[in-house]
């Protein structure tokens, strides 16, 4: 059994040929990328040199930048579609990156031990069993590697600022991107990663502020936020 739900995978490969394009409905991931790659590179000691795997990764809109910054970065995904149009994107930009159509899960029975960092962004929302994905980036970094994950919190704040503000209000994505019932707070993602062997390293927030449509990070962390591990040596 792969672990993916297979409507998110449609929802998202439908839209598959605009993620490139800033101002479609991917614009809060191209907003907030230079965000988050610039505390991955902080966070996990530089990205130079070091063997990253980037899991759920899309068009390659992370994935390619980190690889601008000089790692060694592989991106999977089960959209087919999506990594259609990453590949594409990397003909014309000239990112090193490898792409494979594979599960985070079957990646870690080949690759055990392989990477220096693991990123796994805006994906845990969406799969159906998040402890799986979870371990499964724990087996792929190597021993004191880093785990990334970003995600949503659940609360009420999250369902208003996630939900009704970012698909109702201020339609930044498409309704029905979110599920509520999916998010994950902060103590159960250190949860499963502690099971799977995964040390907390760091916890930061990430914020939207709809007067001047920006993004910040801040320690605000009951809406979106960004947690680090460290794998235990």
């Amino acid at each position: 059994m792969i672990n993916a739900d297979p409507s998110e995978l449609e929802k998202f490969s439908a839209l598959a040929h605009r993620w490139w394009d800033p101002t479609s409905e991917f614009k809060p991931l191209h907003d907030i990328n230079p965000l988050r790659l610039e505390y991955i590179d902080q966070r996990c000691g530089g990205l130079a040199g070091k063997r990253v795997l980037d899991i759920g990764c899309g068009g390659g809109i992370l994935t390619e930048a980190m690889a601008v910054r000089g790692a060694i970065v592989t991106g999977i995904d089960l959209s087919e579609k999506a990594l259609a149009v990453a590949r594409l994107h990397q003909l014309e930009s000239g990112a090193q990156v490898e792409y494979r159509l594979i599960a985070a899960e079957g990646l870690a029975a080949e690759m055990k031990d392989a990477f220096d960092i693991v990123t796994c962004m805006e994906l845990l929302e969406h799969v159906p069993d998040p402890g799986s994905t979870i371990a499964s980036c724990a087996r792929l970094a190597r021993r004191d590697g880093r785990v990334v994950f970003s995600t949503i919190n659940r609360n009420p704040k999250a369902y208003l600022f996630a939900i009704l503000g970012a698909e109702y209000m201020l339609k930044l994505l498409p309704r029905g991107t979110h599920e509520y019932a999916r998010f994950l707070k902060p103590a159960e993602v250190a949860a499963l990663a502690r099971k799977a062997g995964l040390e907390p390293d760091a916890l930061i927030g990430m914020t939207y502020n709809a007067l001047n449509r920006s993004y910040r990070l801040e320690r605000d962390t009951t809406v979106n936020y960004i947690a680090t591990f460290r794998r235990d040596a």
